[in-house]
């Protein structure tokens, strides 16, 4: 079966995930086509993400003369449907979070990633985020393209769904994939009941060699002697670092050593460092900015828990990753993070945007004797290879392709 992705920037630091459910369905014998709008000249310092590169065809990497000739050329090949998508395309920019232009720039872009998939062959298109990449996989839909789906991961999709126009994506798309219980429950409150059943739950997920990595490099000597926690993501308001920061000076006026590496880098990096020598913690808290896969992973061994006090969520990869590596975390009432994070169990949950609760939270993880850390990272790595093993997942959306096009696997 031949499957294309559509994705408005790949590959990227912060999409592993993607690159993992793209690799795995070609391990199924699922051939996968690579579309971007972007993503050819950014600056990438994962090997996997590099080596994505050459097998990814770009929208922008052509300019203007080129996607005007592929309007061209679809217009003449199908003028009936051309104007069909055209006029969904004007319905879509009706007050929609953007202007009308933006819409008719990913008209434009449909009708270049339909000519691509019509010479791959794909049998369906698959887009991540209910944005405007699903948008174009829509409007390429409307042009005689393949039939299409979408993962919706939020929080983006969940804070403006009128807005993108959420409701009339799913309507016409195959199907919806949630990342997780809650996401689906954000969706039925934009449809009708009748189209609850497109919705269906896949996870994302590790690969094997994850999981072995966990199994063959976790030691208790592998612990840091000095207590060190970190908090892997993009510095930006949803994750909540500004907040760890606070929580950290109030620890250290309590004379608690600890140590916290902020692994990542984002559009808040400047205020995060100046609320760092604001609170002279220059001594407790490193930042790292962008660092590849295994840099992370070499973080997350060298550390004795994760921190993620996020203010909005879908579901982070990067606790699946800690929980993996059997590490315990504390993270917050958001999202799908419940659903993965088992207080008392695996770590420790907390009300999101509470400094006194995070705080207690950390104070308890530094207090628990080092056997009992231990006992609760076997118990995240069990949690998580139950629930996100990318193999296991990545059948589900195989099964779920091939429902769309009534074809059987070989």
């Amino acid at each position: 079966m031949r499957v294309a992705y559509f994705i408005n920037q790949y590959p990227k630091v912060s999409h592993s995930f993607i690159r993992r459910e793209i690799l795995a369905l070609e391990r199924l014998g699922i051939t996968v086509q690579r579309i971007a709008l972007r993503g050819l000249n950014d600056v990438l310092v994962d090997q996997d993400d590099l080596a994505e590169l050459t097998n990814t065809q770009y929208i922008l990497d052509g300019g203007l003369f080129k996607i005007l000739l592929a309007v061209f050329k679809v217009l003449f090949s199908n003028p009936l449907k051309f104007f069909f998508a055209f006029k969904l395309a004007l319905k879509m920019g009706w007050r929609a979070e953007r202007p009308l232009p933006y819409h008719l720039i990913y008209f434009a872009e449909a009708c270049q990633s339909i000519i691509w998939m019509k010479a791959f062959g794909a049998r369906h298109v698959h887009a991540h985020f209910g944005s405007n990449s699903t948008e174009v996989v829509m409007l390429a839909h409307a042009l005689g393209g393949p039939p299409y789906s979408f993962t919706v991961h939020g929080p983006e999709e969940f804070d403006k769904p009128q807005a993108l126009k959420l409701a009339e994506k799913i309507k016409q798309a195959s199907f919806v994939v949630a990342i997780s219980s809650y996401g689906r429950s954000q969706l039925f409150r934009w449809l009708d009941h009748q189209f609850w059943q497109k919705v269906k739950v896949v996870h994302c997920g590790l690969e094997p060699s994850f999981y072995d990595i966990a199994n063959a490099e976790i030691q208790p000597a592998k612990l840091s002697d000095t207590f060190r926690l970190i908090c892997v993501g993009r510095l930006c308001e949803q994750k909540g670092q500004l907040l760890l920061l606070e929580a950290c000076r109030y620890l250290k006026e309590k004379g608690l050593r600890f140590e916290l590496l902020l692994a990542g880098d984002g559009e808040m990096r400047a205020e995060v460092e100046r609320m760092v020598h604001a609170y002279d913690l220059g001594a407790e808290v490193k930042i790292t900015g962008w660092i590849s896969s295994k840099e992370v992973r070499e973080a997350i061994l060298a550390s004795n828990a994760m921190v993620l006090p996020s203010f909005a969520e879908g579901l982070p990869v990067v606790l699946m990753e800690a929980m993996a590596l059997r590490r315990p975390v504390i993270s917050t009432y958001v999202a799908g993070i419940p659903e993965l994070v088992i207080p008392g169990q695996n770590g420790w949950l907390v009300p999101a945007g509470s400094v006194a609760e995070l705080s207690i939270a950390i104070e308890q993880l530094l207090s628990t004797p080092v056997q009992q850390l231990m006992d609760m990272g076997d118990a995240a790595y069990a949690r998580v290879r139950q629930r996100h093993d990318i193999d296991n997942e990545a059948e589900k959306l195989a099964v779920l392709f091939r429902e769309s096009t009534n074809e059987r696997p070989r």
